[in-house]
Formats: structure tokens, C-alpha cells, sequence
């Protein structure tokens, strides 16, 4: 059994109170809490074991070395790769930024990408300077009104297009939709297209096989993993990786320098000049291992029980516009009620300890889409119970009551 009390117990933040009030915790679309486990990982390496990786021969370089890429190693596993086709980056978006400047020699005014109005700003804006680059063709997969794909339409699209590259969300983080993406891949493959898959909402909830989902380069985020700030990574299909062109250079991903030449490291080295973020690596490692230890099946059906009674509360205000896909998600609410400002609801809510988000999301044009301004955003995650729920839905009603 999944007993979500225990669990909570391990989230430090969870327990402090917000304006006097318990903290009611959803916005783990945006970051993730933290359990103690990657705190304590973090203070040890700081500790302890601070040393730079590579190449030092002393005990704590050493030591740092190996826990550094048996860090690389785990979430390897996790996904179901190989530890050389993962590359450590500072977040999903300095991954996808990697990919877009790699690509830069491949792609020409023959060339066309695909993207989506369902994508984060991350993940349409290095694909617009790709495109202005390479004098490339930029299009955007057909969205119906209601921000969900058509598969039959999706296909259809890259049958007649054949793009060269397919960027796609694995799940919206504005709406929290999971896209069918093995219908939408296989369609891409059978068109020899590269694709990339930003998984930043997905890979926590949705943990991902890499290796049957068969796309070229998926992107991650740490944050939203449990993990620390400032770290991300990137798979990349070996072969693939290693055709990108270097996007950062310096020390490490060198293998031999002279004064008027450089030749460079294979994947994943080759991508990965500095010194890196070690302590927050290692600490994504126990954010992973303590993911790892929980039943998977036991934290989906735990974290769609707590969404489905949200869902349920929600519907049950009048006035409240919910344009989420409430059967195929993640665990994100995104909804308005009626006219009210969505940073005015966010702003009250903040008052009674409930932590939502509101405005355009990142996903300017997904909210041009749907027709708003913007929305407010309630995202779970399996530390939630169901008291969160009952404290936000009888908090959204006081505010309600106030701004009628």
C-alpha cells in the first residue's frame, strides 16, 4: 500500500506553515520539493567529499570522480540508457538549446522543423533561432481548439510535411495533457525525422523507458524530479549525439589542444566543458534511488486518485472553467473562474498557505490558443493528500467569496 504520510514525512518543507496556515503544496509542475534524502546528500558531498572530478589523483577527487558517474550511471538506468548517451546539463532547456546549436550545420532552407503550440516556451523559441539560422521551414503540428492532439491529424501532417527534425512535449506543462507520442514518433521514424522529446513535466510522473519510446534526444530537468536546481540532462541516441556539433568548449571535453588547433572527446564529454555541478548530480542520484524505492504503479494510482478527487471538488464550483484534459494527465489543473484575474486568485490563495501558479506559463501560444490571457495552475505530485485537496477546494471558495 502507499502510505502518503510517511512519505510527506520525508519532505521537510511540507511541514512549515505559510501566513499562519499549513502549506498546501501545488505547484510541482514549476519544482518539485525535496526529500531529505537529497538534502542530506547535497550537505554530505559540501562535507565532506568536495573535490573536482576527473583526472585528480587524491582520495576525495577520487572519491568525487566515482560518485559522480555512478550518479550517471543510475539515472541511466532509470531511463533505460546507456551511461554514455546521457549528457549533464543545466536544466531541459540548456539540453534543448544543446540539440537546436548541434544541429546548425545539418539543417538548410530545404529543411523543415515541427513543433507544437502545446510546448513551452523552451521548447519553441531555440527552434525559431534554428530556423533564422539555417533559413529553415518552421510549423507547428495541428492542435485542436481544446489544446489536444489528433492522432489521425498528427500523422497526416508528417506523412505530407516529412519533416527533417520533430520537436514535442511529452506532457504539457501548462495543461498537464500527455501526448499519444508513440503514434506520433513511429510516424516520424517512418520519415527518417529526427525527434526530440521535452520530458521536463513527464519524467517524474510518467518514467519514461527511453529505449521503447524510441525518440533520438529526450530533455529532463532535475528540479522537477526531486533533484536540485541548476541540473538537467539529456539523452541522446549514441550516433545522434555524437553527429551535434560541440556547443560549449573549454576544458574537459578536449581531447588534445594546441595553439592553433582542438580536437574533441566523444559523447558525453564532448558536451560537457567546466567543472561540472557535482554536488547537485550526486544529489539527483538520491532523488532517483528514493523515486527508484517506491512502487511505481503504487505512486501513479496514488497521484491520479488525489488529481481525479480534484478534479471531482473543482468541478463542483460554479464558474470555474477547467482546460485540462481531465482523462489523459499528468496531475496539472489548469483553470479559471469566471472572469477573475488568475494572479488575483493565485495571490488570495496564497493567503490561506496554497501554492498554485497562475499566469500565461511559459505557453504564450497555447493560451492564444484556448482564447485566455492566462489561468491559474494546480499541480500535484504524490506528496499530496487528499486534506490538500479539501484545504485547497474550501480555500478557492473563500477566495471566491470575496472577489463576487
Amino acid at each position: 500500500m502507499f502510505d502518503v504520510e510517511k512519505i510527506r514525512a520525508d519532505f521537510p518543507a511540507l511541514k512549515q506553515l505559510i501566513n499562519e496556515q499549513p502549506l498546501v503544496y501545488l505547484d510541482s509542475a514549476a519544482t518539485t520539493q525535496k526529500p531529505q534524502a537529497v538534502i542530506a546528500a547535497t550537505e554530505q558531498f559540501y562535507a565532506r567529499n568536495n573535490a573536482n572530478v576527473h583526472r585528480g589523483r587524491h582520495t576525495l577527487s577520487e572519491q568525487a570522480t566515482l560518485a559522480y558517474e555512478q550518479a550517471r550511471a543510475t539515472v541511466a538506468a532509470f531511463f533505460n540508457i546507456t551511461a554514455n548517451e546521457l549528457v549533464w546539463t543545466k536544466g531541459a532547456t540548456e539540453a534543448i538549446n544543446l540539440v537546436t546549436n548541434g544541429l546548425s550545420e545539418q539543417l538548410d532552407n530545404q529543411s523543415t522543423i515541427v513543433i507544437s503550440a502545446l510546448e513551452h516556451h523552451a521548447n519553441i523559441v531555440p527552434w525559431q533561432q534554428l530556423a533564422k539560422r539555417t533559413g529553415a521551414t518552421l510549423l507547428t503540428l495541428p492542435l485542436q481548439q481544446n489544446g489536444r492532439f489528433n492522432v489521425e491529424q498528427c500523422v497526416n501532417f508528417i506523412e505530407q510535411h516529412k519533416p527533417t527534425v520533430l520537436a514535442i512535449t511529452h506532457a504539457s506543462n501548462a495543461l498537464g495533457n500527455i501526448t499519444p507520442l508513440e503514434t506520433i514518433l513511429h510516424a516520424a521514424k517512418q520519415q527518417h525525422t529526427i525527434t526530440l522529446v521535452d520530458g521536463a513535466q513527464a519524467a517524474l510522473h510518467l518514467q519514461p523507458n527511453l529505449q521503447q519510446l524510441g525518440c533520438d534526444f529526450y530533455v529532463f530537468s532535475a528540479h522537477k524530479m526531486l533533484g536540485p536546481t541548476g541540473l538537467g540532462g539529456l539523452y541522446g541516441r549514441y550516433e545522434r549525439l555524437n553527429s551535434l556539433a560541440v556547443y560549449q568548449t573549454g576544458g574537459e571535453m578536449i581531447e588534445t589542444v594546441t595553439l592553433t588547433e582542438t580536437t574533441f572527446r566523444q559523447a558525453p564529454a564532448k558536451f560537457e566543458s567546466g567543472t561540472p555541478n557535482i554536488a547537485a548530480v550526486i544529489a539527483f542520484s538520491a532523488a532517483i534511488k528514493y523515486l527508484v524505492s517506491l512502487d511505481k504503479t503504487n505512486v501513479y494510482t496514488h497521484e491520479q486518485a488525489i488529481f481525479n478527487y480534484a478534479v471531482e471538488k473543482l468541478q463542483l464550483i460554479d464558474g470555474i472553467t477547467i482546460y485540462s484534459d481531465i482523462n489523459n494527465n499528468i496531475g496539472t489543473l489548469c483553470f479559471n473562474y469566471k472572469d477573475e484575474h488568475p494572479f488575483d486568485i493565485a495571490t488570495l490563495l496564497d493567503g490561506y498557505g496554497v501554492a498554485v501558479r497562475s499566469g500565461h506559463h511559459c505557453a504564450q501560444p497555447l493560451m492564444q490558443h484556448l482564447g485566455i490571457n492566462g489561468s491559474v495552475r494546480a499541480s500535484f505530485a504524490f506528496y499530496n493528500n487528499h486534506k490538500d485537496v479539501d484545504l485547497f477546494i474550501a480555500a478557492l471558495q473563500e477566495c471566491i467569496a470575496l472577489l463576487d
